[in-house]
């Protein structure tokens, strides 16, 4: 019975409908299905303004209520149809390269880890209100700097990891000269994105243990200081 669902299993996975299935970039997909659906669904039920409300990164909220989820909920609210339509083809075309590198649960946990660390920092830095999905874009925009430090020797990486820093640079000058940018947010979500991969692995690729090990105390003991920062801020 065993040796039969073993090769089922193998028959499945050898078949031209799993291969096309698992090609897809689904999560890519499913995530902006998700942030046009919260959109829309303010616009349509006049709850826009609710919804900004009940879920963007207020560090006030976060202190004095407890609303830790906040961490987590701006990721998928967006306040203006260019910045959404603007976050949405950034995801679109960047998702679908990290999430066909990486794979699913990896991309998936790339971009939400980035978001949440890029809110944290947030949380620490900022004295406003966020909400967007540039904290978890900017950590894919990282991914691409991780893979060009692992892969040096790889002349098409490093090509396309020095492309995706001039880009990152671009942005955040543009960040630096316009009121009401989350800069803390993105460098936090770009800071997650680079670190983040080098312990959750890279699929066919092997990583240094010491890397792994590095860059997970890194990220943790960023997150404690911004934590820390964040509540002695307003002390």
């Amino acid at each position: 019975m065993i040796r039969k669902l073993k090769q089922l299993y193998i028959e499945m996975k050898n078949s031209n409908a799993y291969k096309s299935i698992d090609e897809r970039p689904f999560f890519t997909e499913l995530i902006l299905i998700i942030l046009a659906f919260v959109y829309l669904f303010g616009i349509l039920t006049n709850t826009s303004k609710l919804i900004i409300i009940n879920g963007s990164m207020y560090k006030p909220f976060i202190l004095y209520g407890g609303e830790w989820w906040r961490f987590i909920t701006p990721i998928f609210i967006h306040l203006s149809p260019l910045h959404i339509i603007m976050n949405c083809i950034s995801l679109y075309y960047i998702g679908i390269q990290i999430e066909k590198i990486f794979g699913h649960i990896r991309f998936l946990t790339i971009f939400m880890f980035s978001g949440i660390i890029g809110n944290i920092v947030s949380f620490a830095f900022s004295s406003n209100s966020s909400a967007g999905a540039s904290t978890a874009i900017f950590g894919l925009f990282g991914v691409f700097l991780m893979l060009g430090e692992t892969f040096h020797d790889n002349f098409a990486v490093r090509q396309m990891s020095q492309s995706f820093l001039l880009l990152i640079v671009i942005n955040i000058a543009f960040d630096l000269f316009s009121p009401g940018i989350d800069l803390a947010g993105h460098l936090g979500g770009l800071i997650g994105g680079f670190f983040i991969p080098y312990f959750i692995g890279v699929p066919n690729s092997k990583i240094n243990k010491s890397k792994k090990a590095l860059s997970f105390i890194i990220l943790i003991i960023i997150l404690i200081f911004c934590l820390k920062t964040g509540y002695m801020s307003n002390n």
